[in-house]
């Protein structure tokens, strides 16, 4: 999916010859076959060969993604997932990072207490 936002549009083959150990033509086919079923790219066909392009935007993608990981992953967990964030990063943030979460978690809106 990166390789067709950063190309705007590609073919299998373009899409093989972006990356540095591609998988087989017929392996990067049936991908792009599941992401076309699942509605995120399209394609058309060109001579012999289907051209890709996206769907949905790229931040709509990001989202949806984050969404399944954030469900799976973190259970839900705004704490979970900043707790891991901070751990990715040694629990190092620059001014400029603090600040700017810092703005946004003022604006938060404090939703019903958990039930222990």
């Amino acid at each position: 999916m990166d390789m067709v936002y950063q190309m705007g549009k590609a073919s299998v083959a373009e899409i093989r010859k972006q990356l540095d150990d591609p998988p087989s033509y017929s392996a990067v086919r049936a991908l792009l076959r599941v992401l076309e079923e699942k509605g995120h790219v399209a394609h058309q066909r060109h001579g012999q060969c289907y051209v890709y392009q996206p769907v949905v935007s790229q931040q709509e993608a990001k989202r949806s993604a984050f969404e399944h990981v954030f469900k799976t992953f973190f259970n839900d967990s705004a704490e979970a997932v900043f707790a891991t964030l901070l751990e990715i990063r040694g629990n190092v943030l620059s001014k400029t990072e603090v600040e700017s979460i810092g703005s946004k978690l003022n604006q938060v809106r404090v939703g019903p207490q958990e039930k222990n």
